[in-house]
């Protein structure tokens, strides 16, 4: 396996007034119990944001921009701009009300800045405490559903499409139930976004990248993704990339139906790209060997996925609240997956940032000190690379007829998914070393710096898909003897062999349930292992005691990219290369 050779990203701790809180406290079985309720001062003396100070480090989105010519700079620009409507239509997926009365009612301008990163008054990073008084806590449909409809009116509505990502529900004059499509919720924002798109198709000098937008701007009008998620898999030479619509259900927290919009521009590292590919072809082979009976392994991974790293220049709308992503995994669509495999995008100056600011200092408090020298960023960038490789593996299909395992674990299937990617690629990288296709002695890097990242990433909360993966996989692995703790200096250590096996066991058991639907398992697992006990707690306080950020904000957008002289500017005619329309 060859160094992952990578460039630090700046970072500086953020000023007062940009400052997001998170949740340290233990969240006990019966619910998270929030440290300051309705956005009141933790003192006499302090508002919430002051409290939190130091929470989050930023991050400037940068990418040399110096090899594409005028053109090329005008279609990032773009592209920006059609992230940048993400913003809008999130906002609005995120609070039901008004977005400039809510910031009114910030006490100060560091409250309302808070309330700009979330999107709305709950704060995503610890357990969706409100950030002001009187909002109430988050509804778990949010906006998707009306904050009145239970799962039994839901569950009892004569509405086909009900279940849709891509609809609203809401009452008509008489109070029943009735679908509303994203693509008329929304209409004037995603007619600008898809104009944008388009104007960015007529300067590309790739022709299939200039289809894809098009078809993705149409499909922004139609709410059809399917035929947009094929071409954007068909493409493999394209140098920039745009991740954009409504992707990920995680904001769905009654149902885990309704998707959200998201808008990430990326440049491609090609170097690293060409060094990454060859991994996924082992994906068929892998699928045989996973720890699970035959049949639920039975599907056969797309022999296309592909493996690629990125300098990510833009996060809109969902992308850019709460913990941001390091790595994606996209299509979502199970039968673009099972037709086309899925594409791995490895965002290496995000986490570059994470491992710097965040990670190594949680690992140099919470790691035993002799196994400190594990915790390395090569490792951190292959287990999250085969994290994002996982989820080709498993089954999209329930054995017994309930459906997809989406649709059969409902609001449990986010953490689900995240938690079997998670230690599935621990699976992959032994399974690999084994085969002589990665460095055997790393082994023990990639455990250690696992650990490390569990530490980090169940501090998001259990209000994240993420940090409930996490918190389930830790407590497993601490029941299983994969890492211990020493009571005298609370930092923990891992076991070898004891890992290896816990990582098996897991994700056996991970696997079946997705395989049988078991929405009832899914939900025991989640209420009691899926949480913060107070020996973790005490040690998380610890980091926020040692000042170490939560996660990360971006300073980002046209200025600082540099690209500032093209916001507004209307293409020419377009080239030979654009799409017919």
């Amino acid at each position: 396996m060859p160094a992952f050779r990578l460039a630090t990203a700046s970072w500086r701790p953020l000023a007062l007034a940009c400052l997001v809180p998170l949740a340290l406290a233990a969240c006990q079985p019966d619910g998270p119990a929030p440290q300051v309720p309705d956005g009141k001062a933790s003192t006499n003396n302090e508002t919430y944001a002051a409290a939190h100070a130091g929470d989050y480090a930023v991050v400037p989105l940068k990418a040399d921009l110096s090899r594409f010519d005028d053109r090329a700079q005008r279609m990032i620009a773009k592209l920006v701009q059609a992230s940048e409507v993400m913003n809008a239509i999130y906002w609005r997926q995120s609070w039901e009300g008004d977005q400039s009365a809510l910031l009114a009612r910030a006490p100060d301008d560091a409250t309302r800045e808070l309330l700009r990163i979330n999107f709305g008054p709950w704060d995503r990073l610890n357990e969706d405490t409100p950030l002001i008084a009187g909002v109430g806590p988050r509804p778990p449909g949010g906006p998707f559903y009306p904050v009145d409809m239970d799962k039994a009116e839901f569950d009892a509505a004569k509405l086909p499409d009900k279940a849709s990502n891509y609809t609203q529900l809401r009452r008509d004059t008489a109070g029943a139930l009735v679908t509303v499509p994203y693509h008329e919720a929304y209409k004037a924002d995603l007619q600008r976004a898809a104009a944008l798109l388009r104007e960015a198709a007529g300067l590309s000098d790739d022709a299939a990248f200039a289809a894809y937008l098009a078809m993705r701007a149409d499909a922004l009008l139609s709410d059809d993704f399917r035929a947009s998620d094929m071409a954007w898999m068909d493409m493999k030479r394209n140098p920039v990339d745009i991740v954009i619509g409504p992707i990920e259900t995680y904001e769905d927290q009654l149902f885990g139906y309704k998707a959200s919009y998201e808008g990430l521009v990326l440049i491609k590292d090609i170097e690293w790209s060409a060094k990454l590919a060859r991994f996924a072809r082992f994906l068929p082979k892998l699928q045989q060997g996973l720890p699970v009976e035959a049949r639920y392994k039975a599907e056969v991974p797309g022999a296309n996925a592909d493996l690629n790293a990125y300098q990510a220049v833009y996060y809109g709308g969902n992308a850019n609240v709460g913990a941001k992503t390091i790595a994606i995994n996209l299509p979502n669509d199970e039968e673009v997956q099972l037709a086309k495999g899925t594409r791995r995008l490895q965002l290496e100056n995000v986490m570059q940032a994470k491992f710097d600011a965040i990670l190594m200092p949680i690992a140099q408090q919470l790691i035993a000190q002799d196994q400190l020298q594990h915790v390395t960023f090569d490792a951190f960038f292959e287990d999250t690379m085969f994290h994002e490789v996982a989820h080709g593996l498993g089954i999209k299909k329930t054995i017994n007829g309930r459906g997809t395992v989406d649709e059969a674990l409902k609001e449990y299937a986010s953490s689900f998914e995240e938690g079997k990617a998670d230690v599935l690629g621990l699976y992959m990288i032994d399974a690999l070393s084994r085969e002589g296709e990665l460095d055997q002695s790393k082994l023990m890097d990639s455990y250690v710096t696992f650990l490390a990242g569990i530490l980090r990433s169940v501090r998001f909360g259990a209000s994240d898909a993420h940090g409930k993966a996490n918190m389930v996989r830790f407590n497993f692995f601490a029941e299983h003897g994969a890492f211990s703790r020493d009571a005298a200096t609370g930092r923990y250590r891992v076991d070898f062999e004891k890992m290896r096996a816990a990582t098996n066991a897991l994700g056996a058991k991970l696997l079946t349930v997705q395989g049988d639907g078991d929405y009832a398992q899914a939900k025991q697992m989640t209420d009691t292992m899926g949480v913060i006990k107070p020996e973790l707690a005490a040690d998380l306080a610890r980091l926020k005691d040692a000042k170490i950020p939560i996660d990360i904000r971006f300073e980002q957008g046209l200025d600082v990219l540099g690209l500032s002289q093209f916001a507004g500017r209307t293409p020419a005619s377009a080239p030979a290369t654009a799409p017919a329309r």
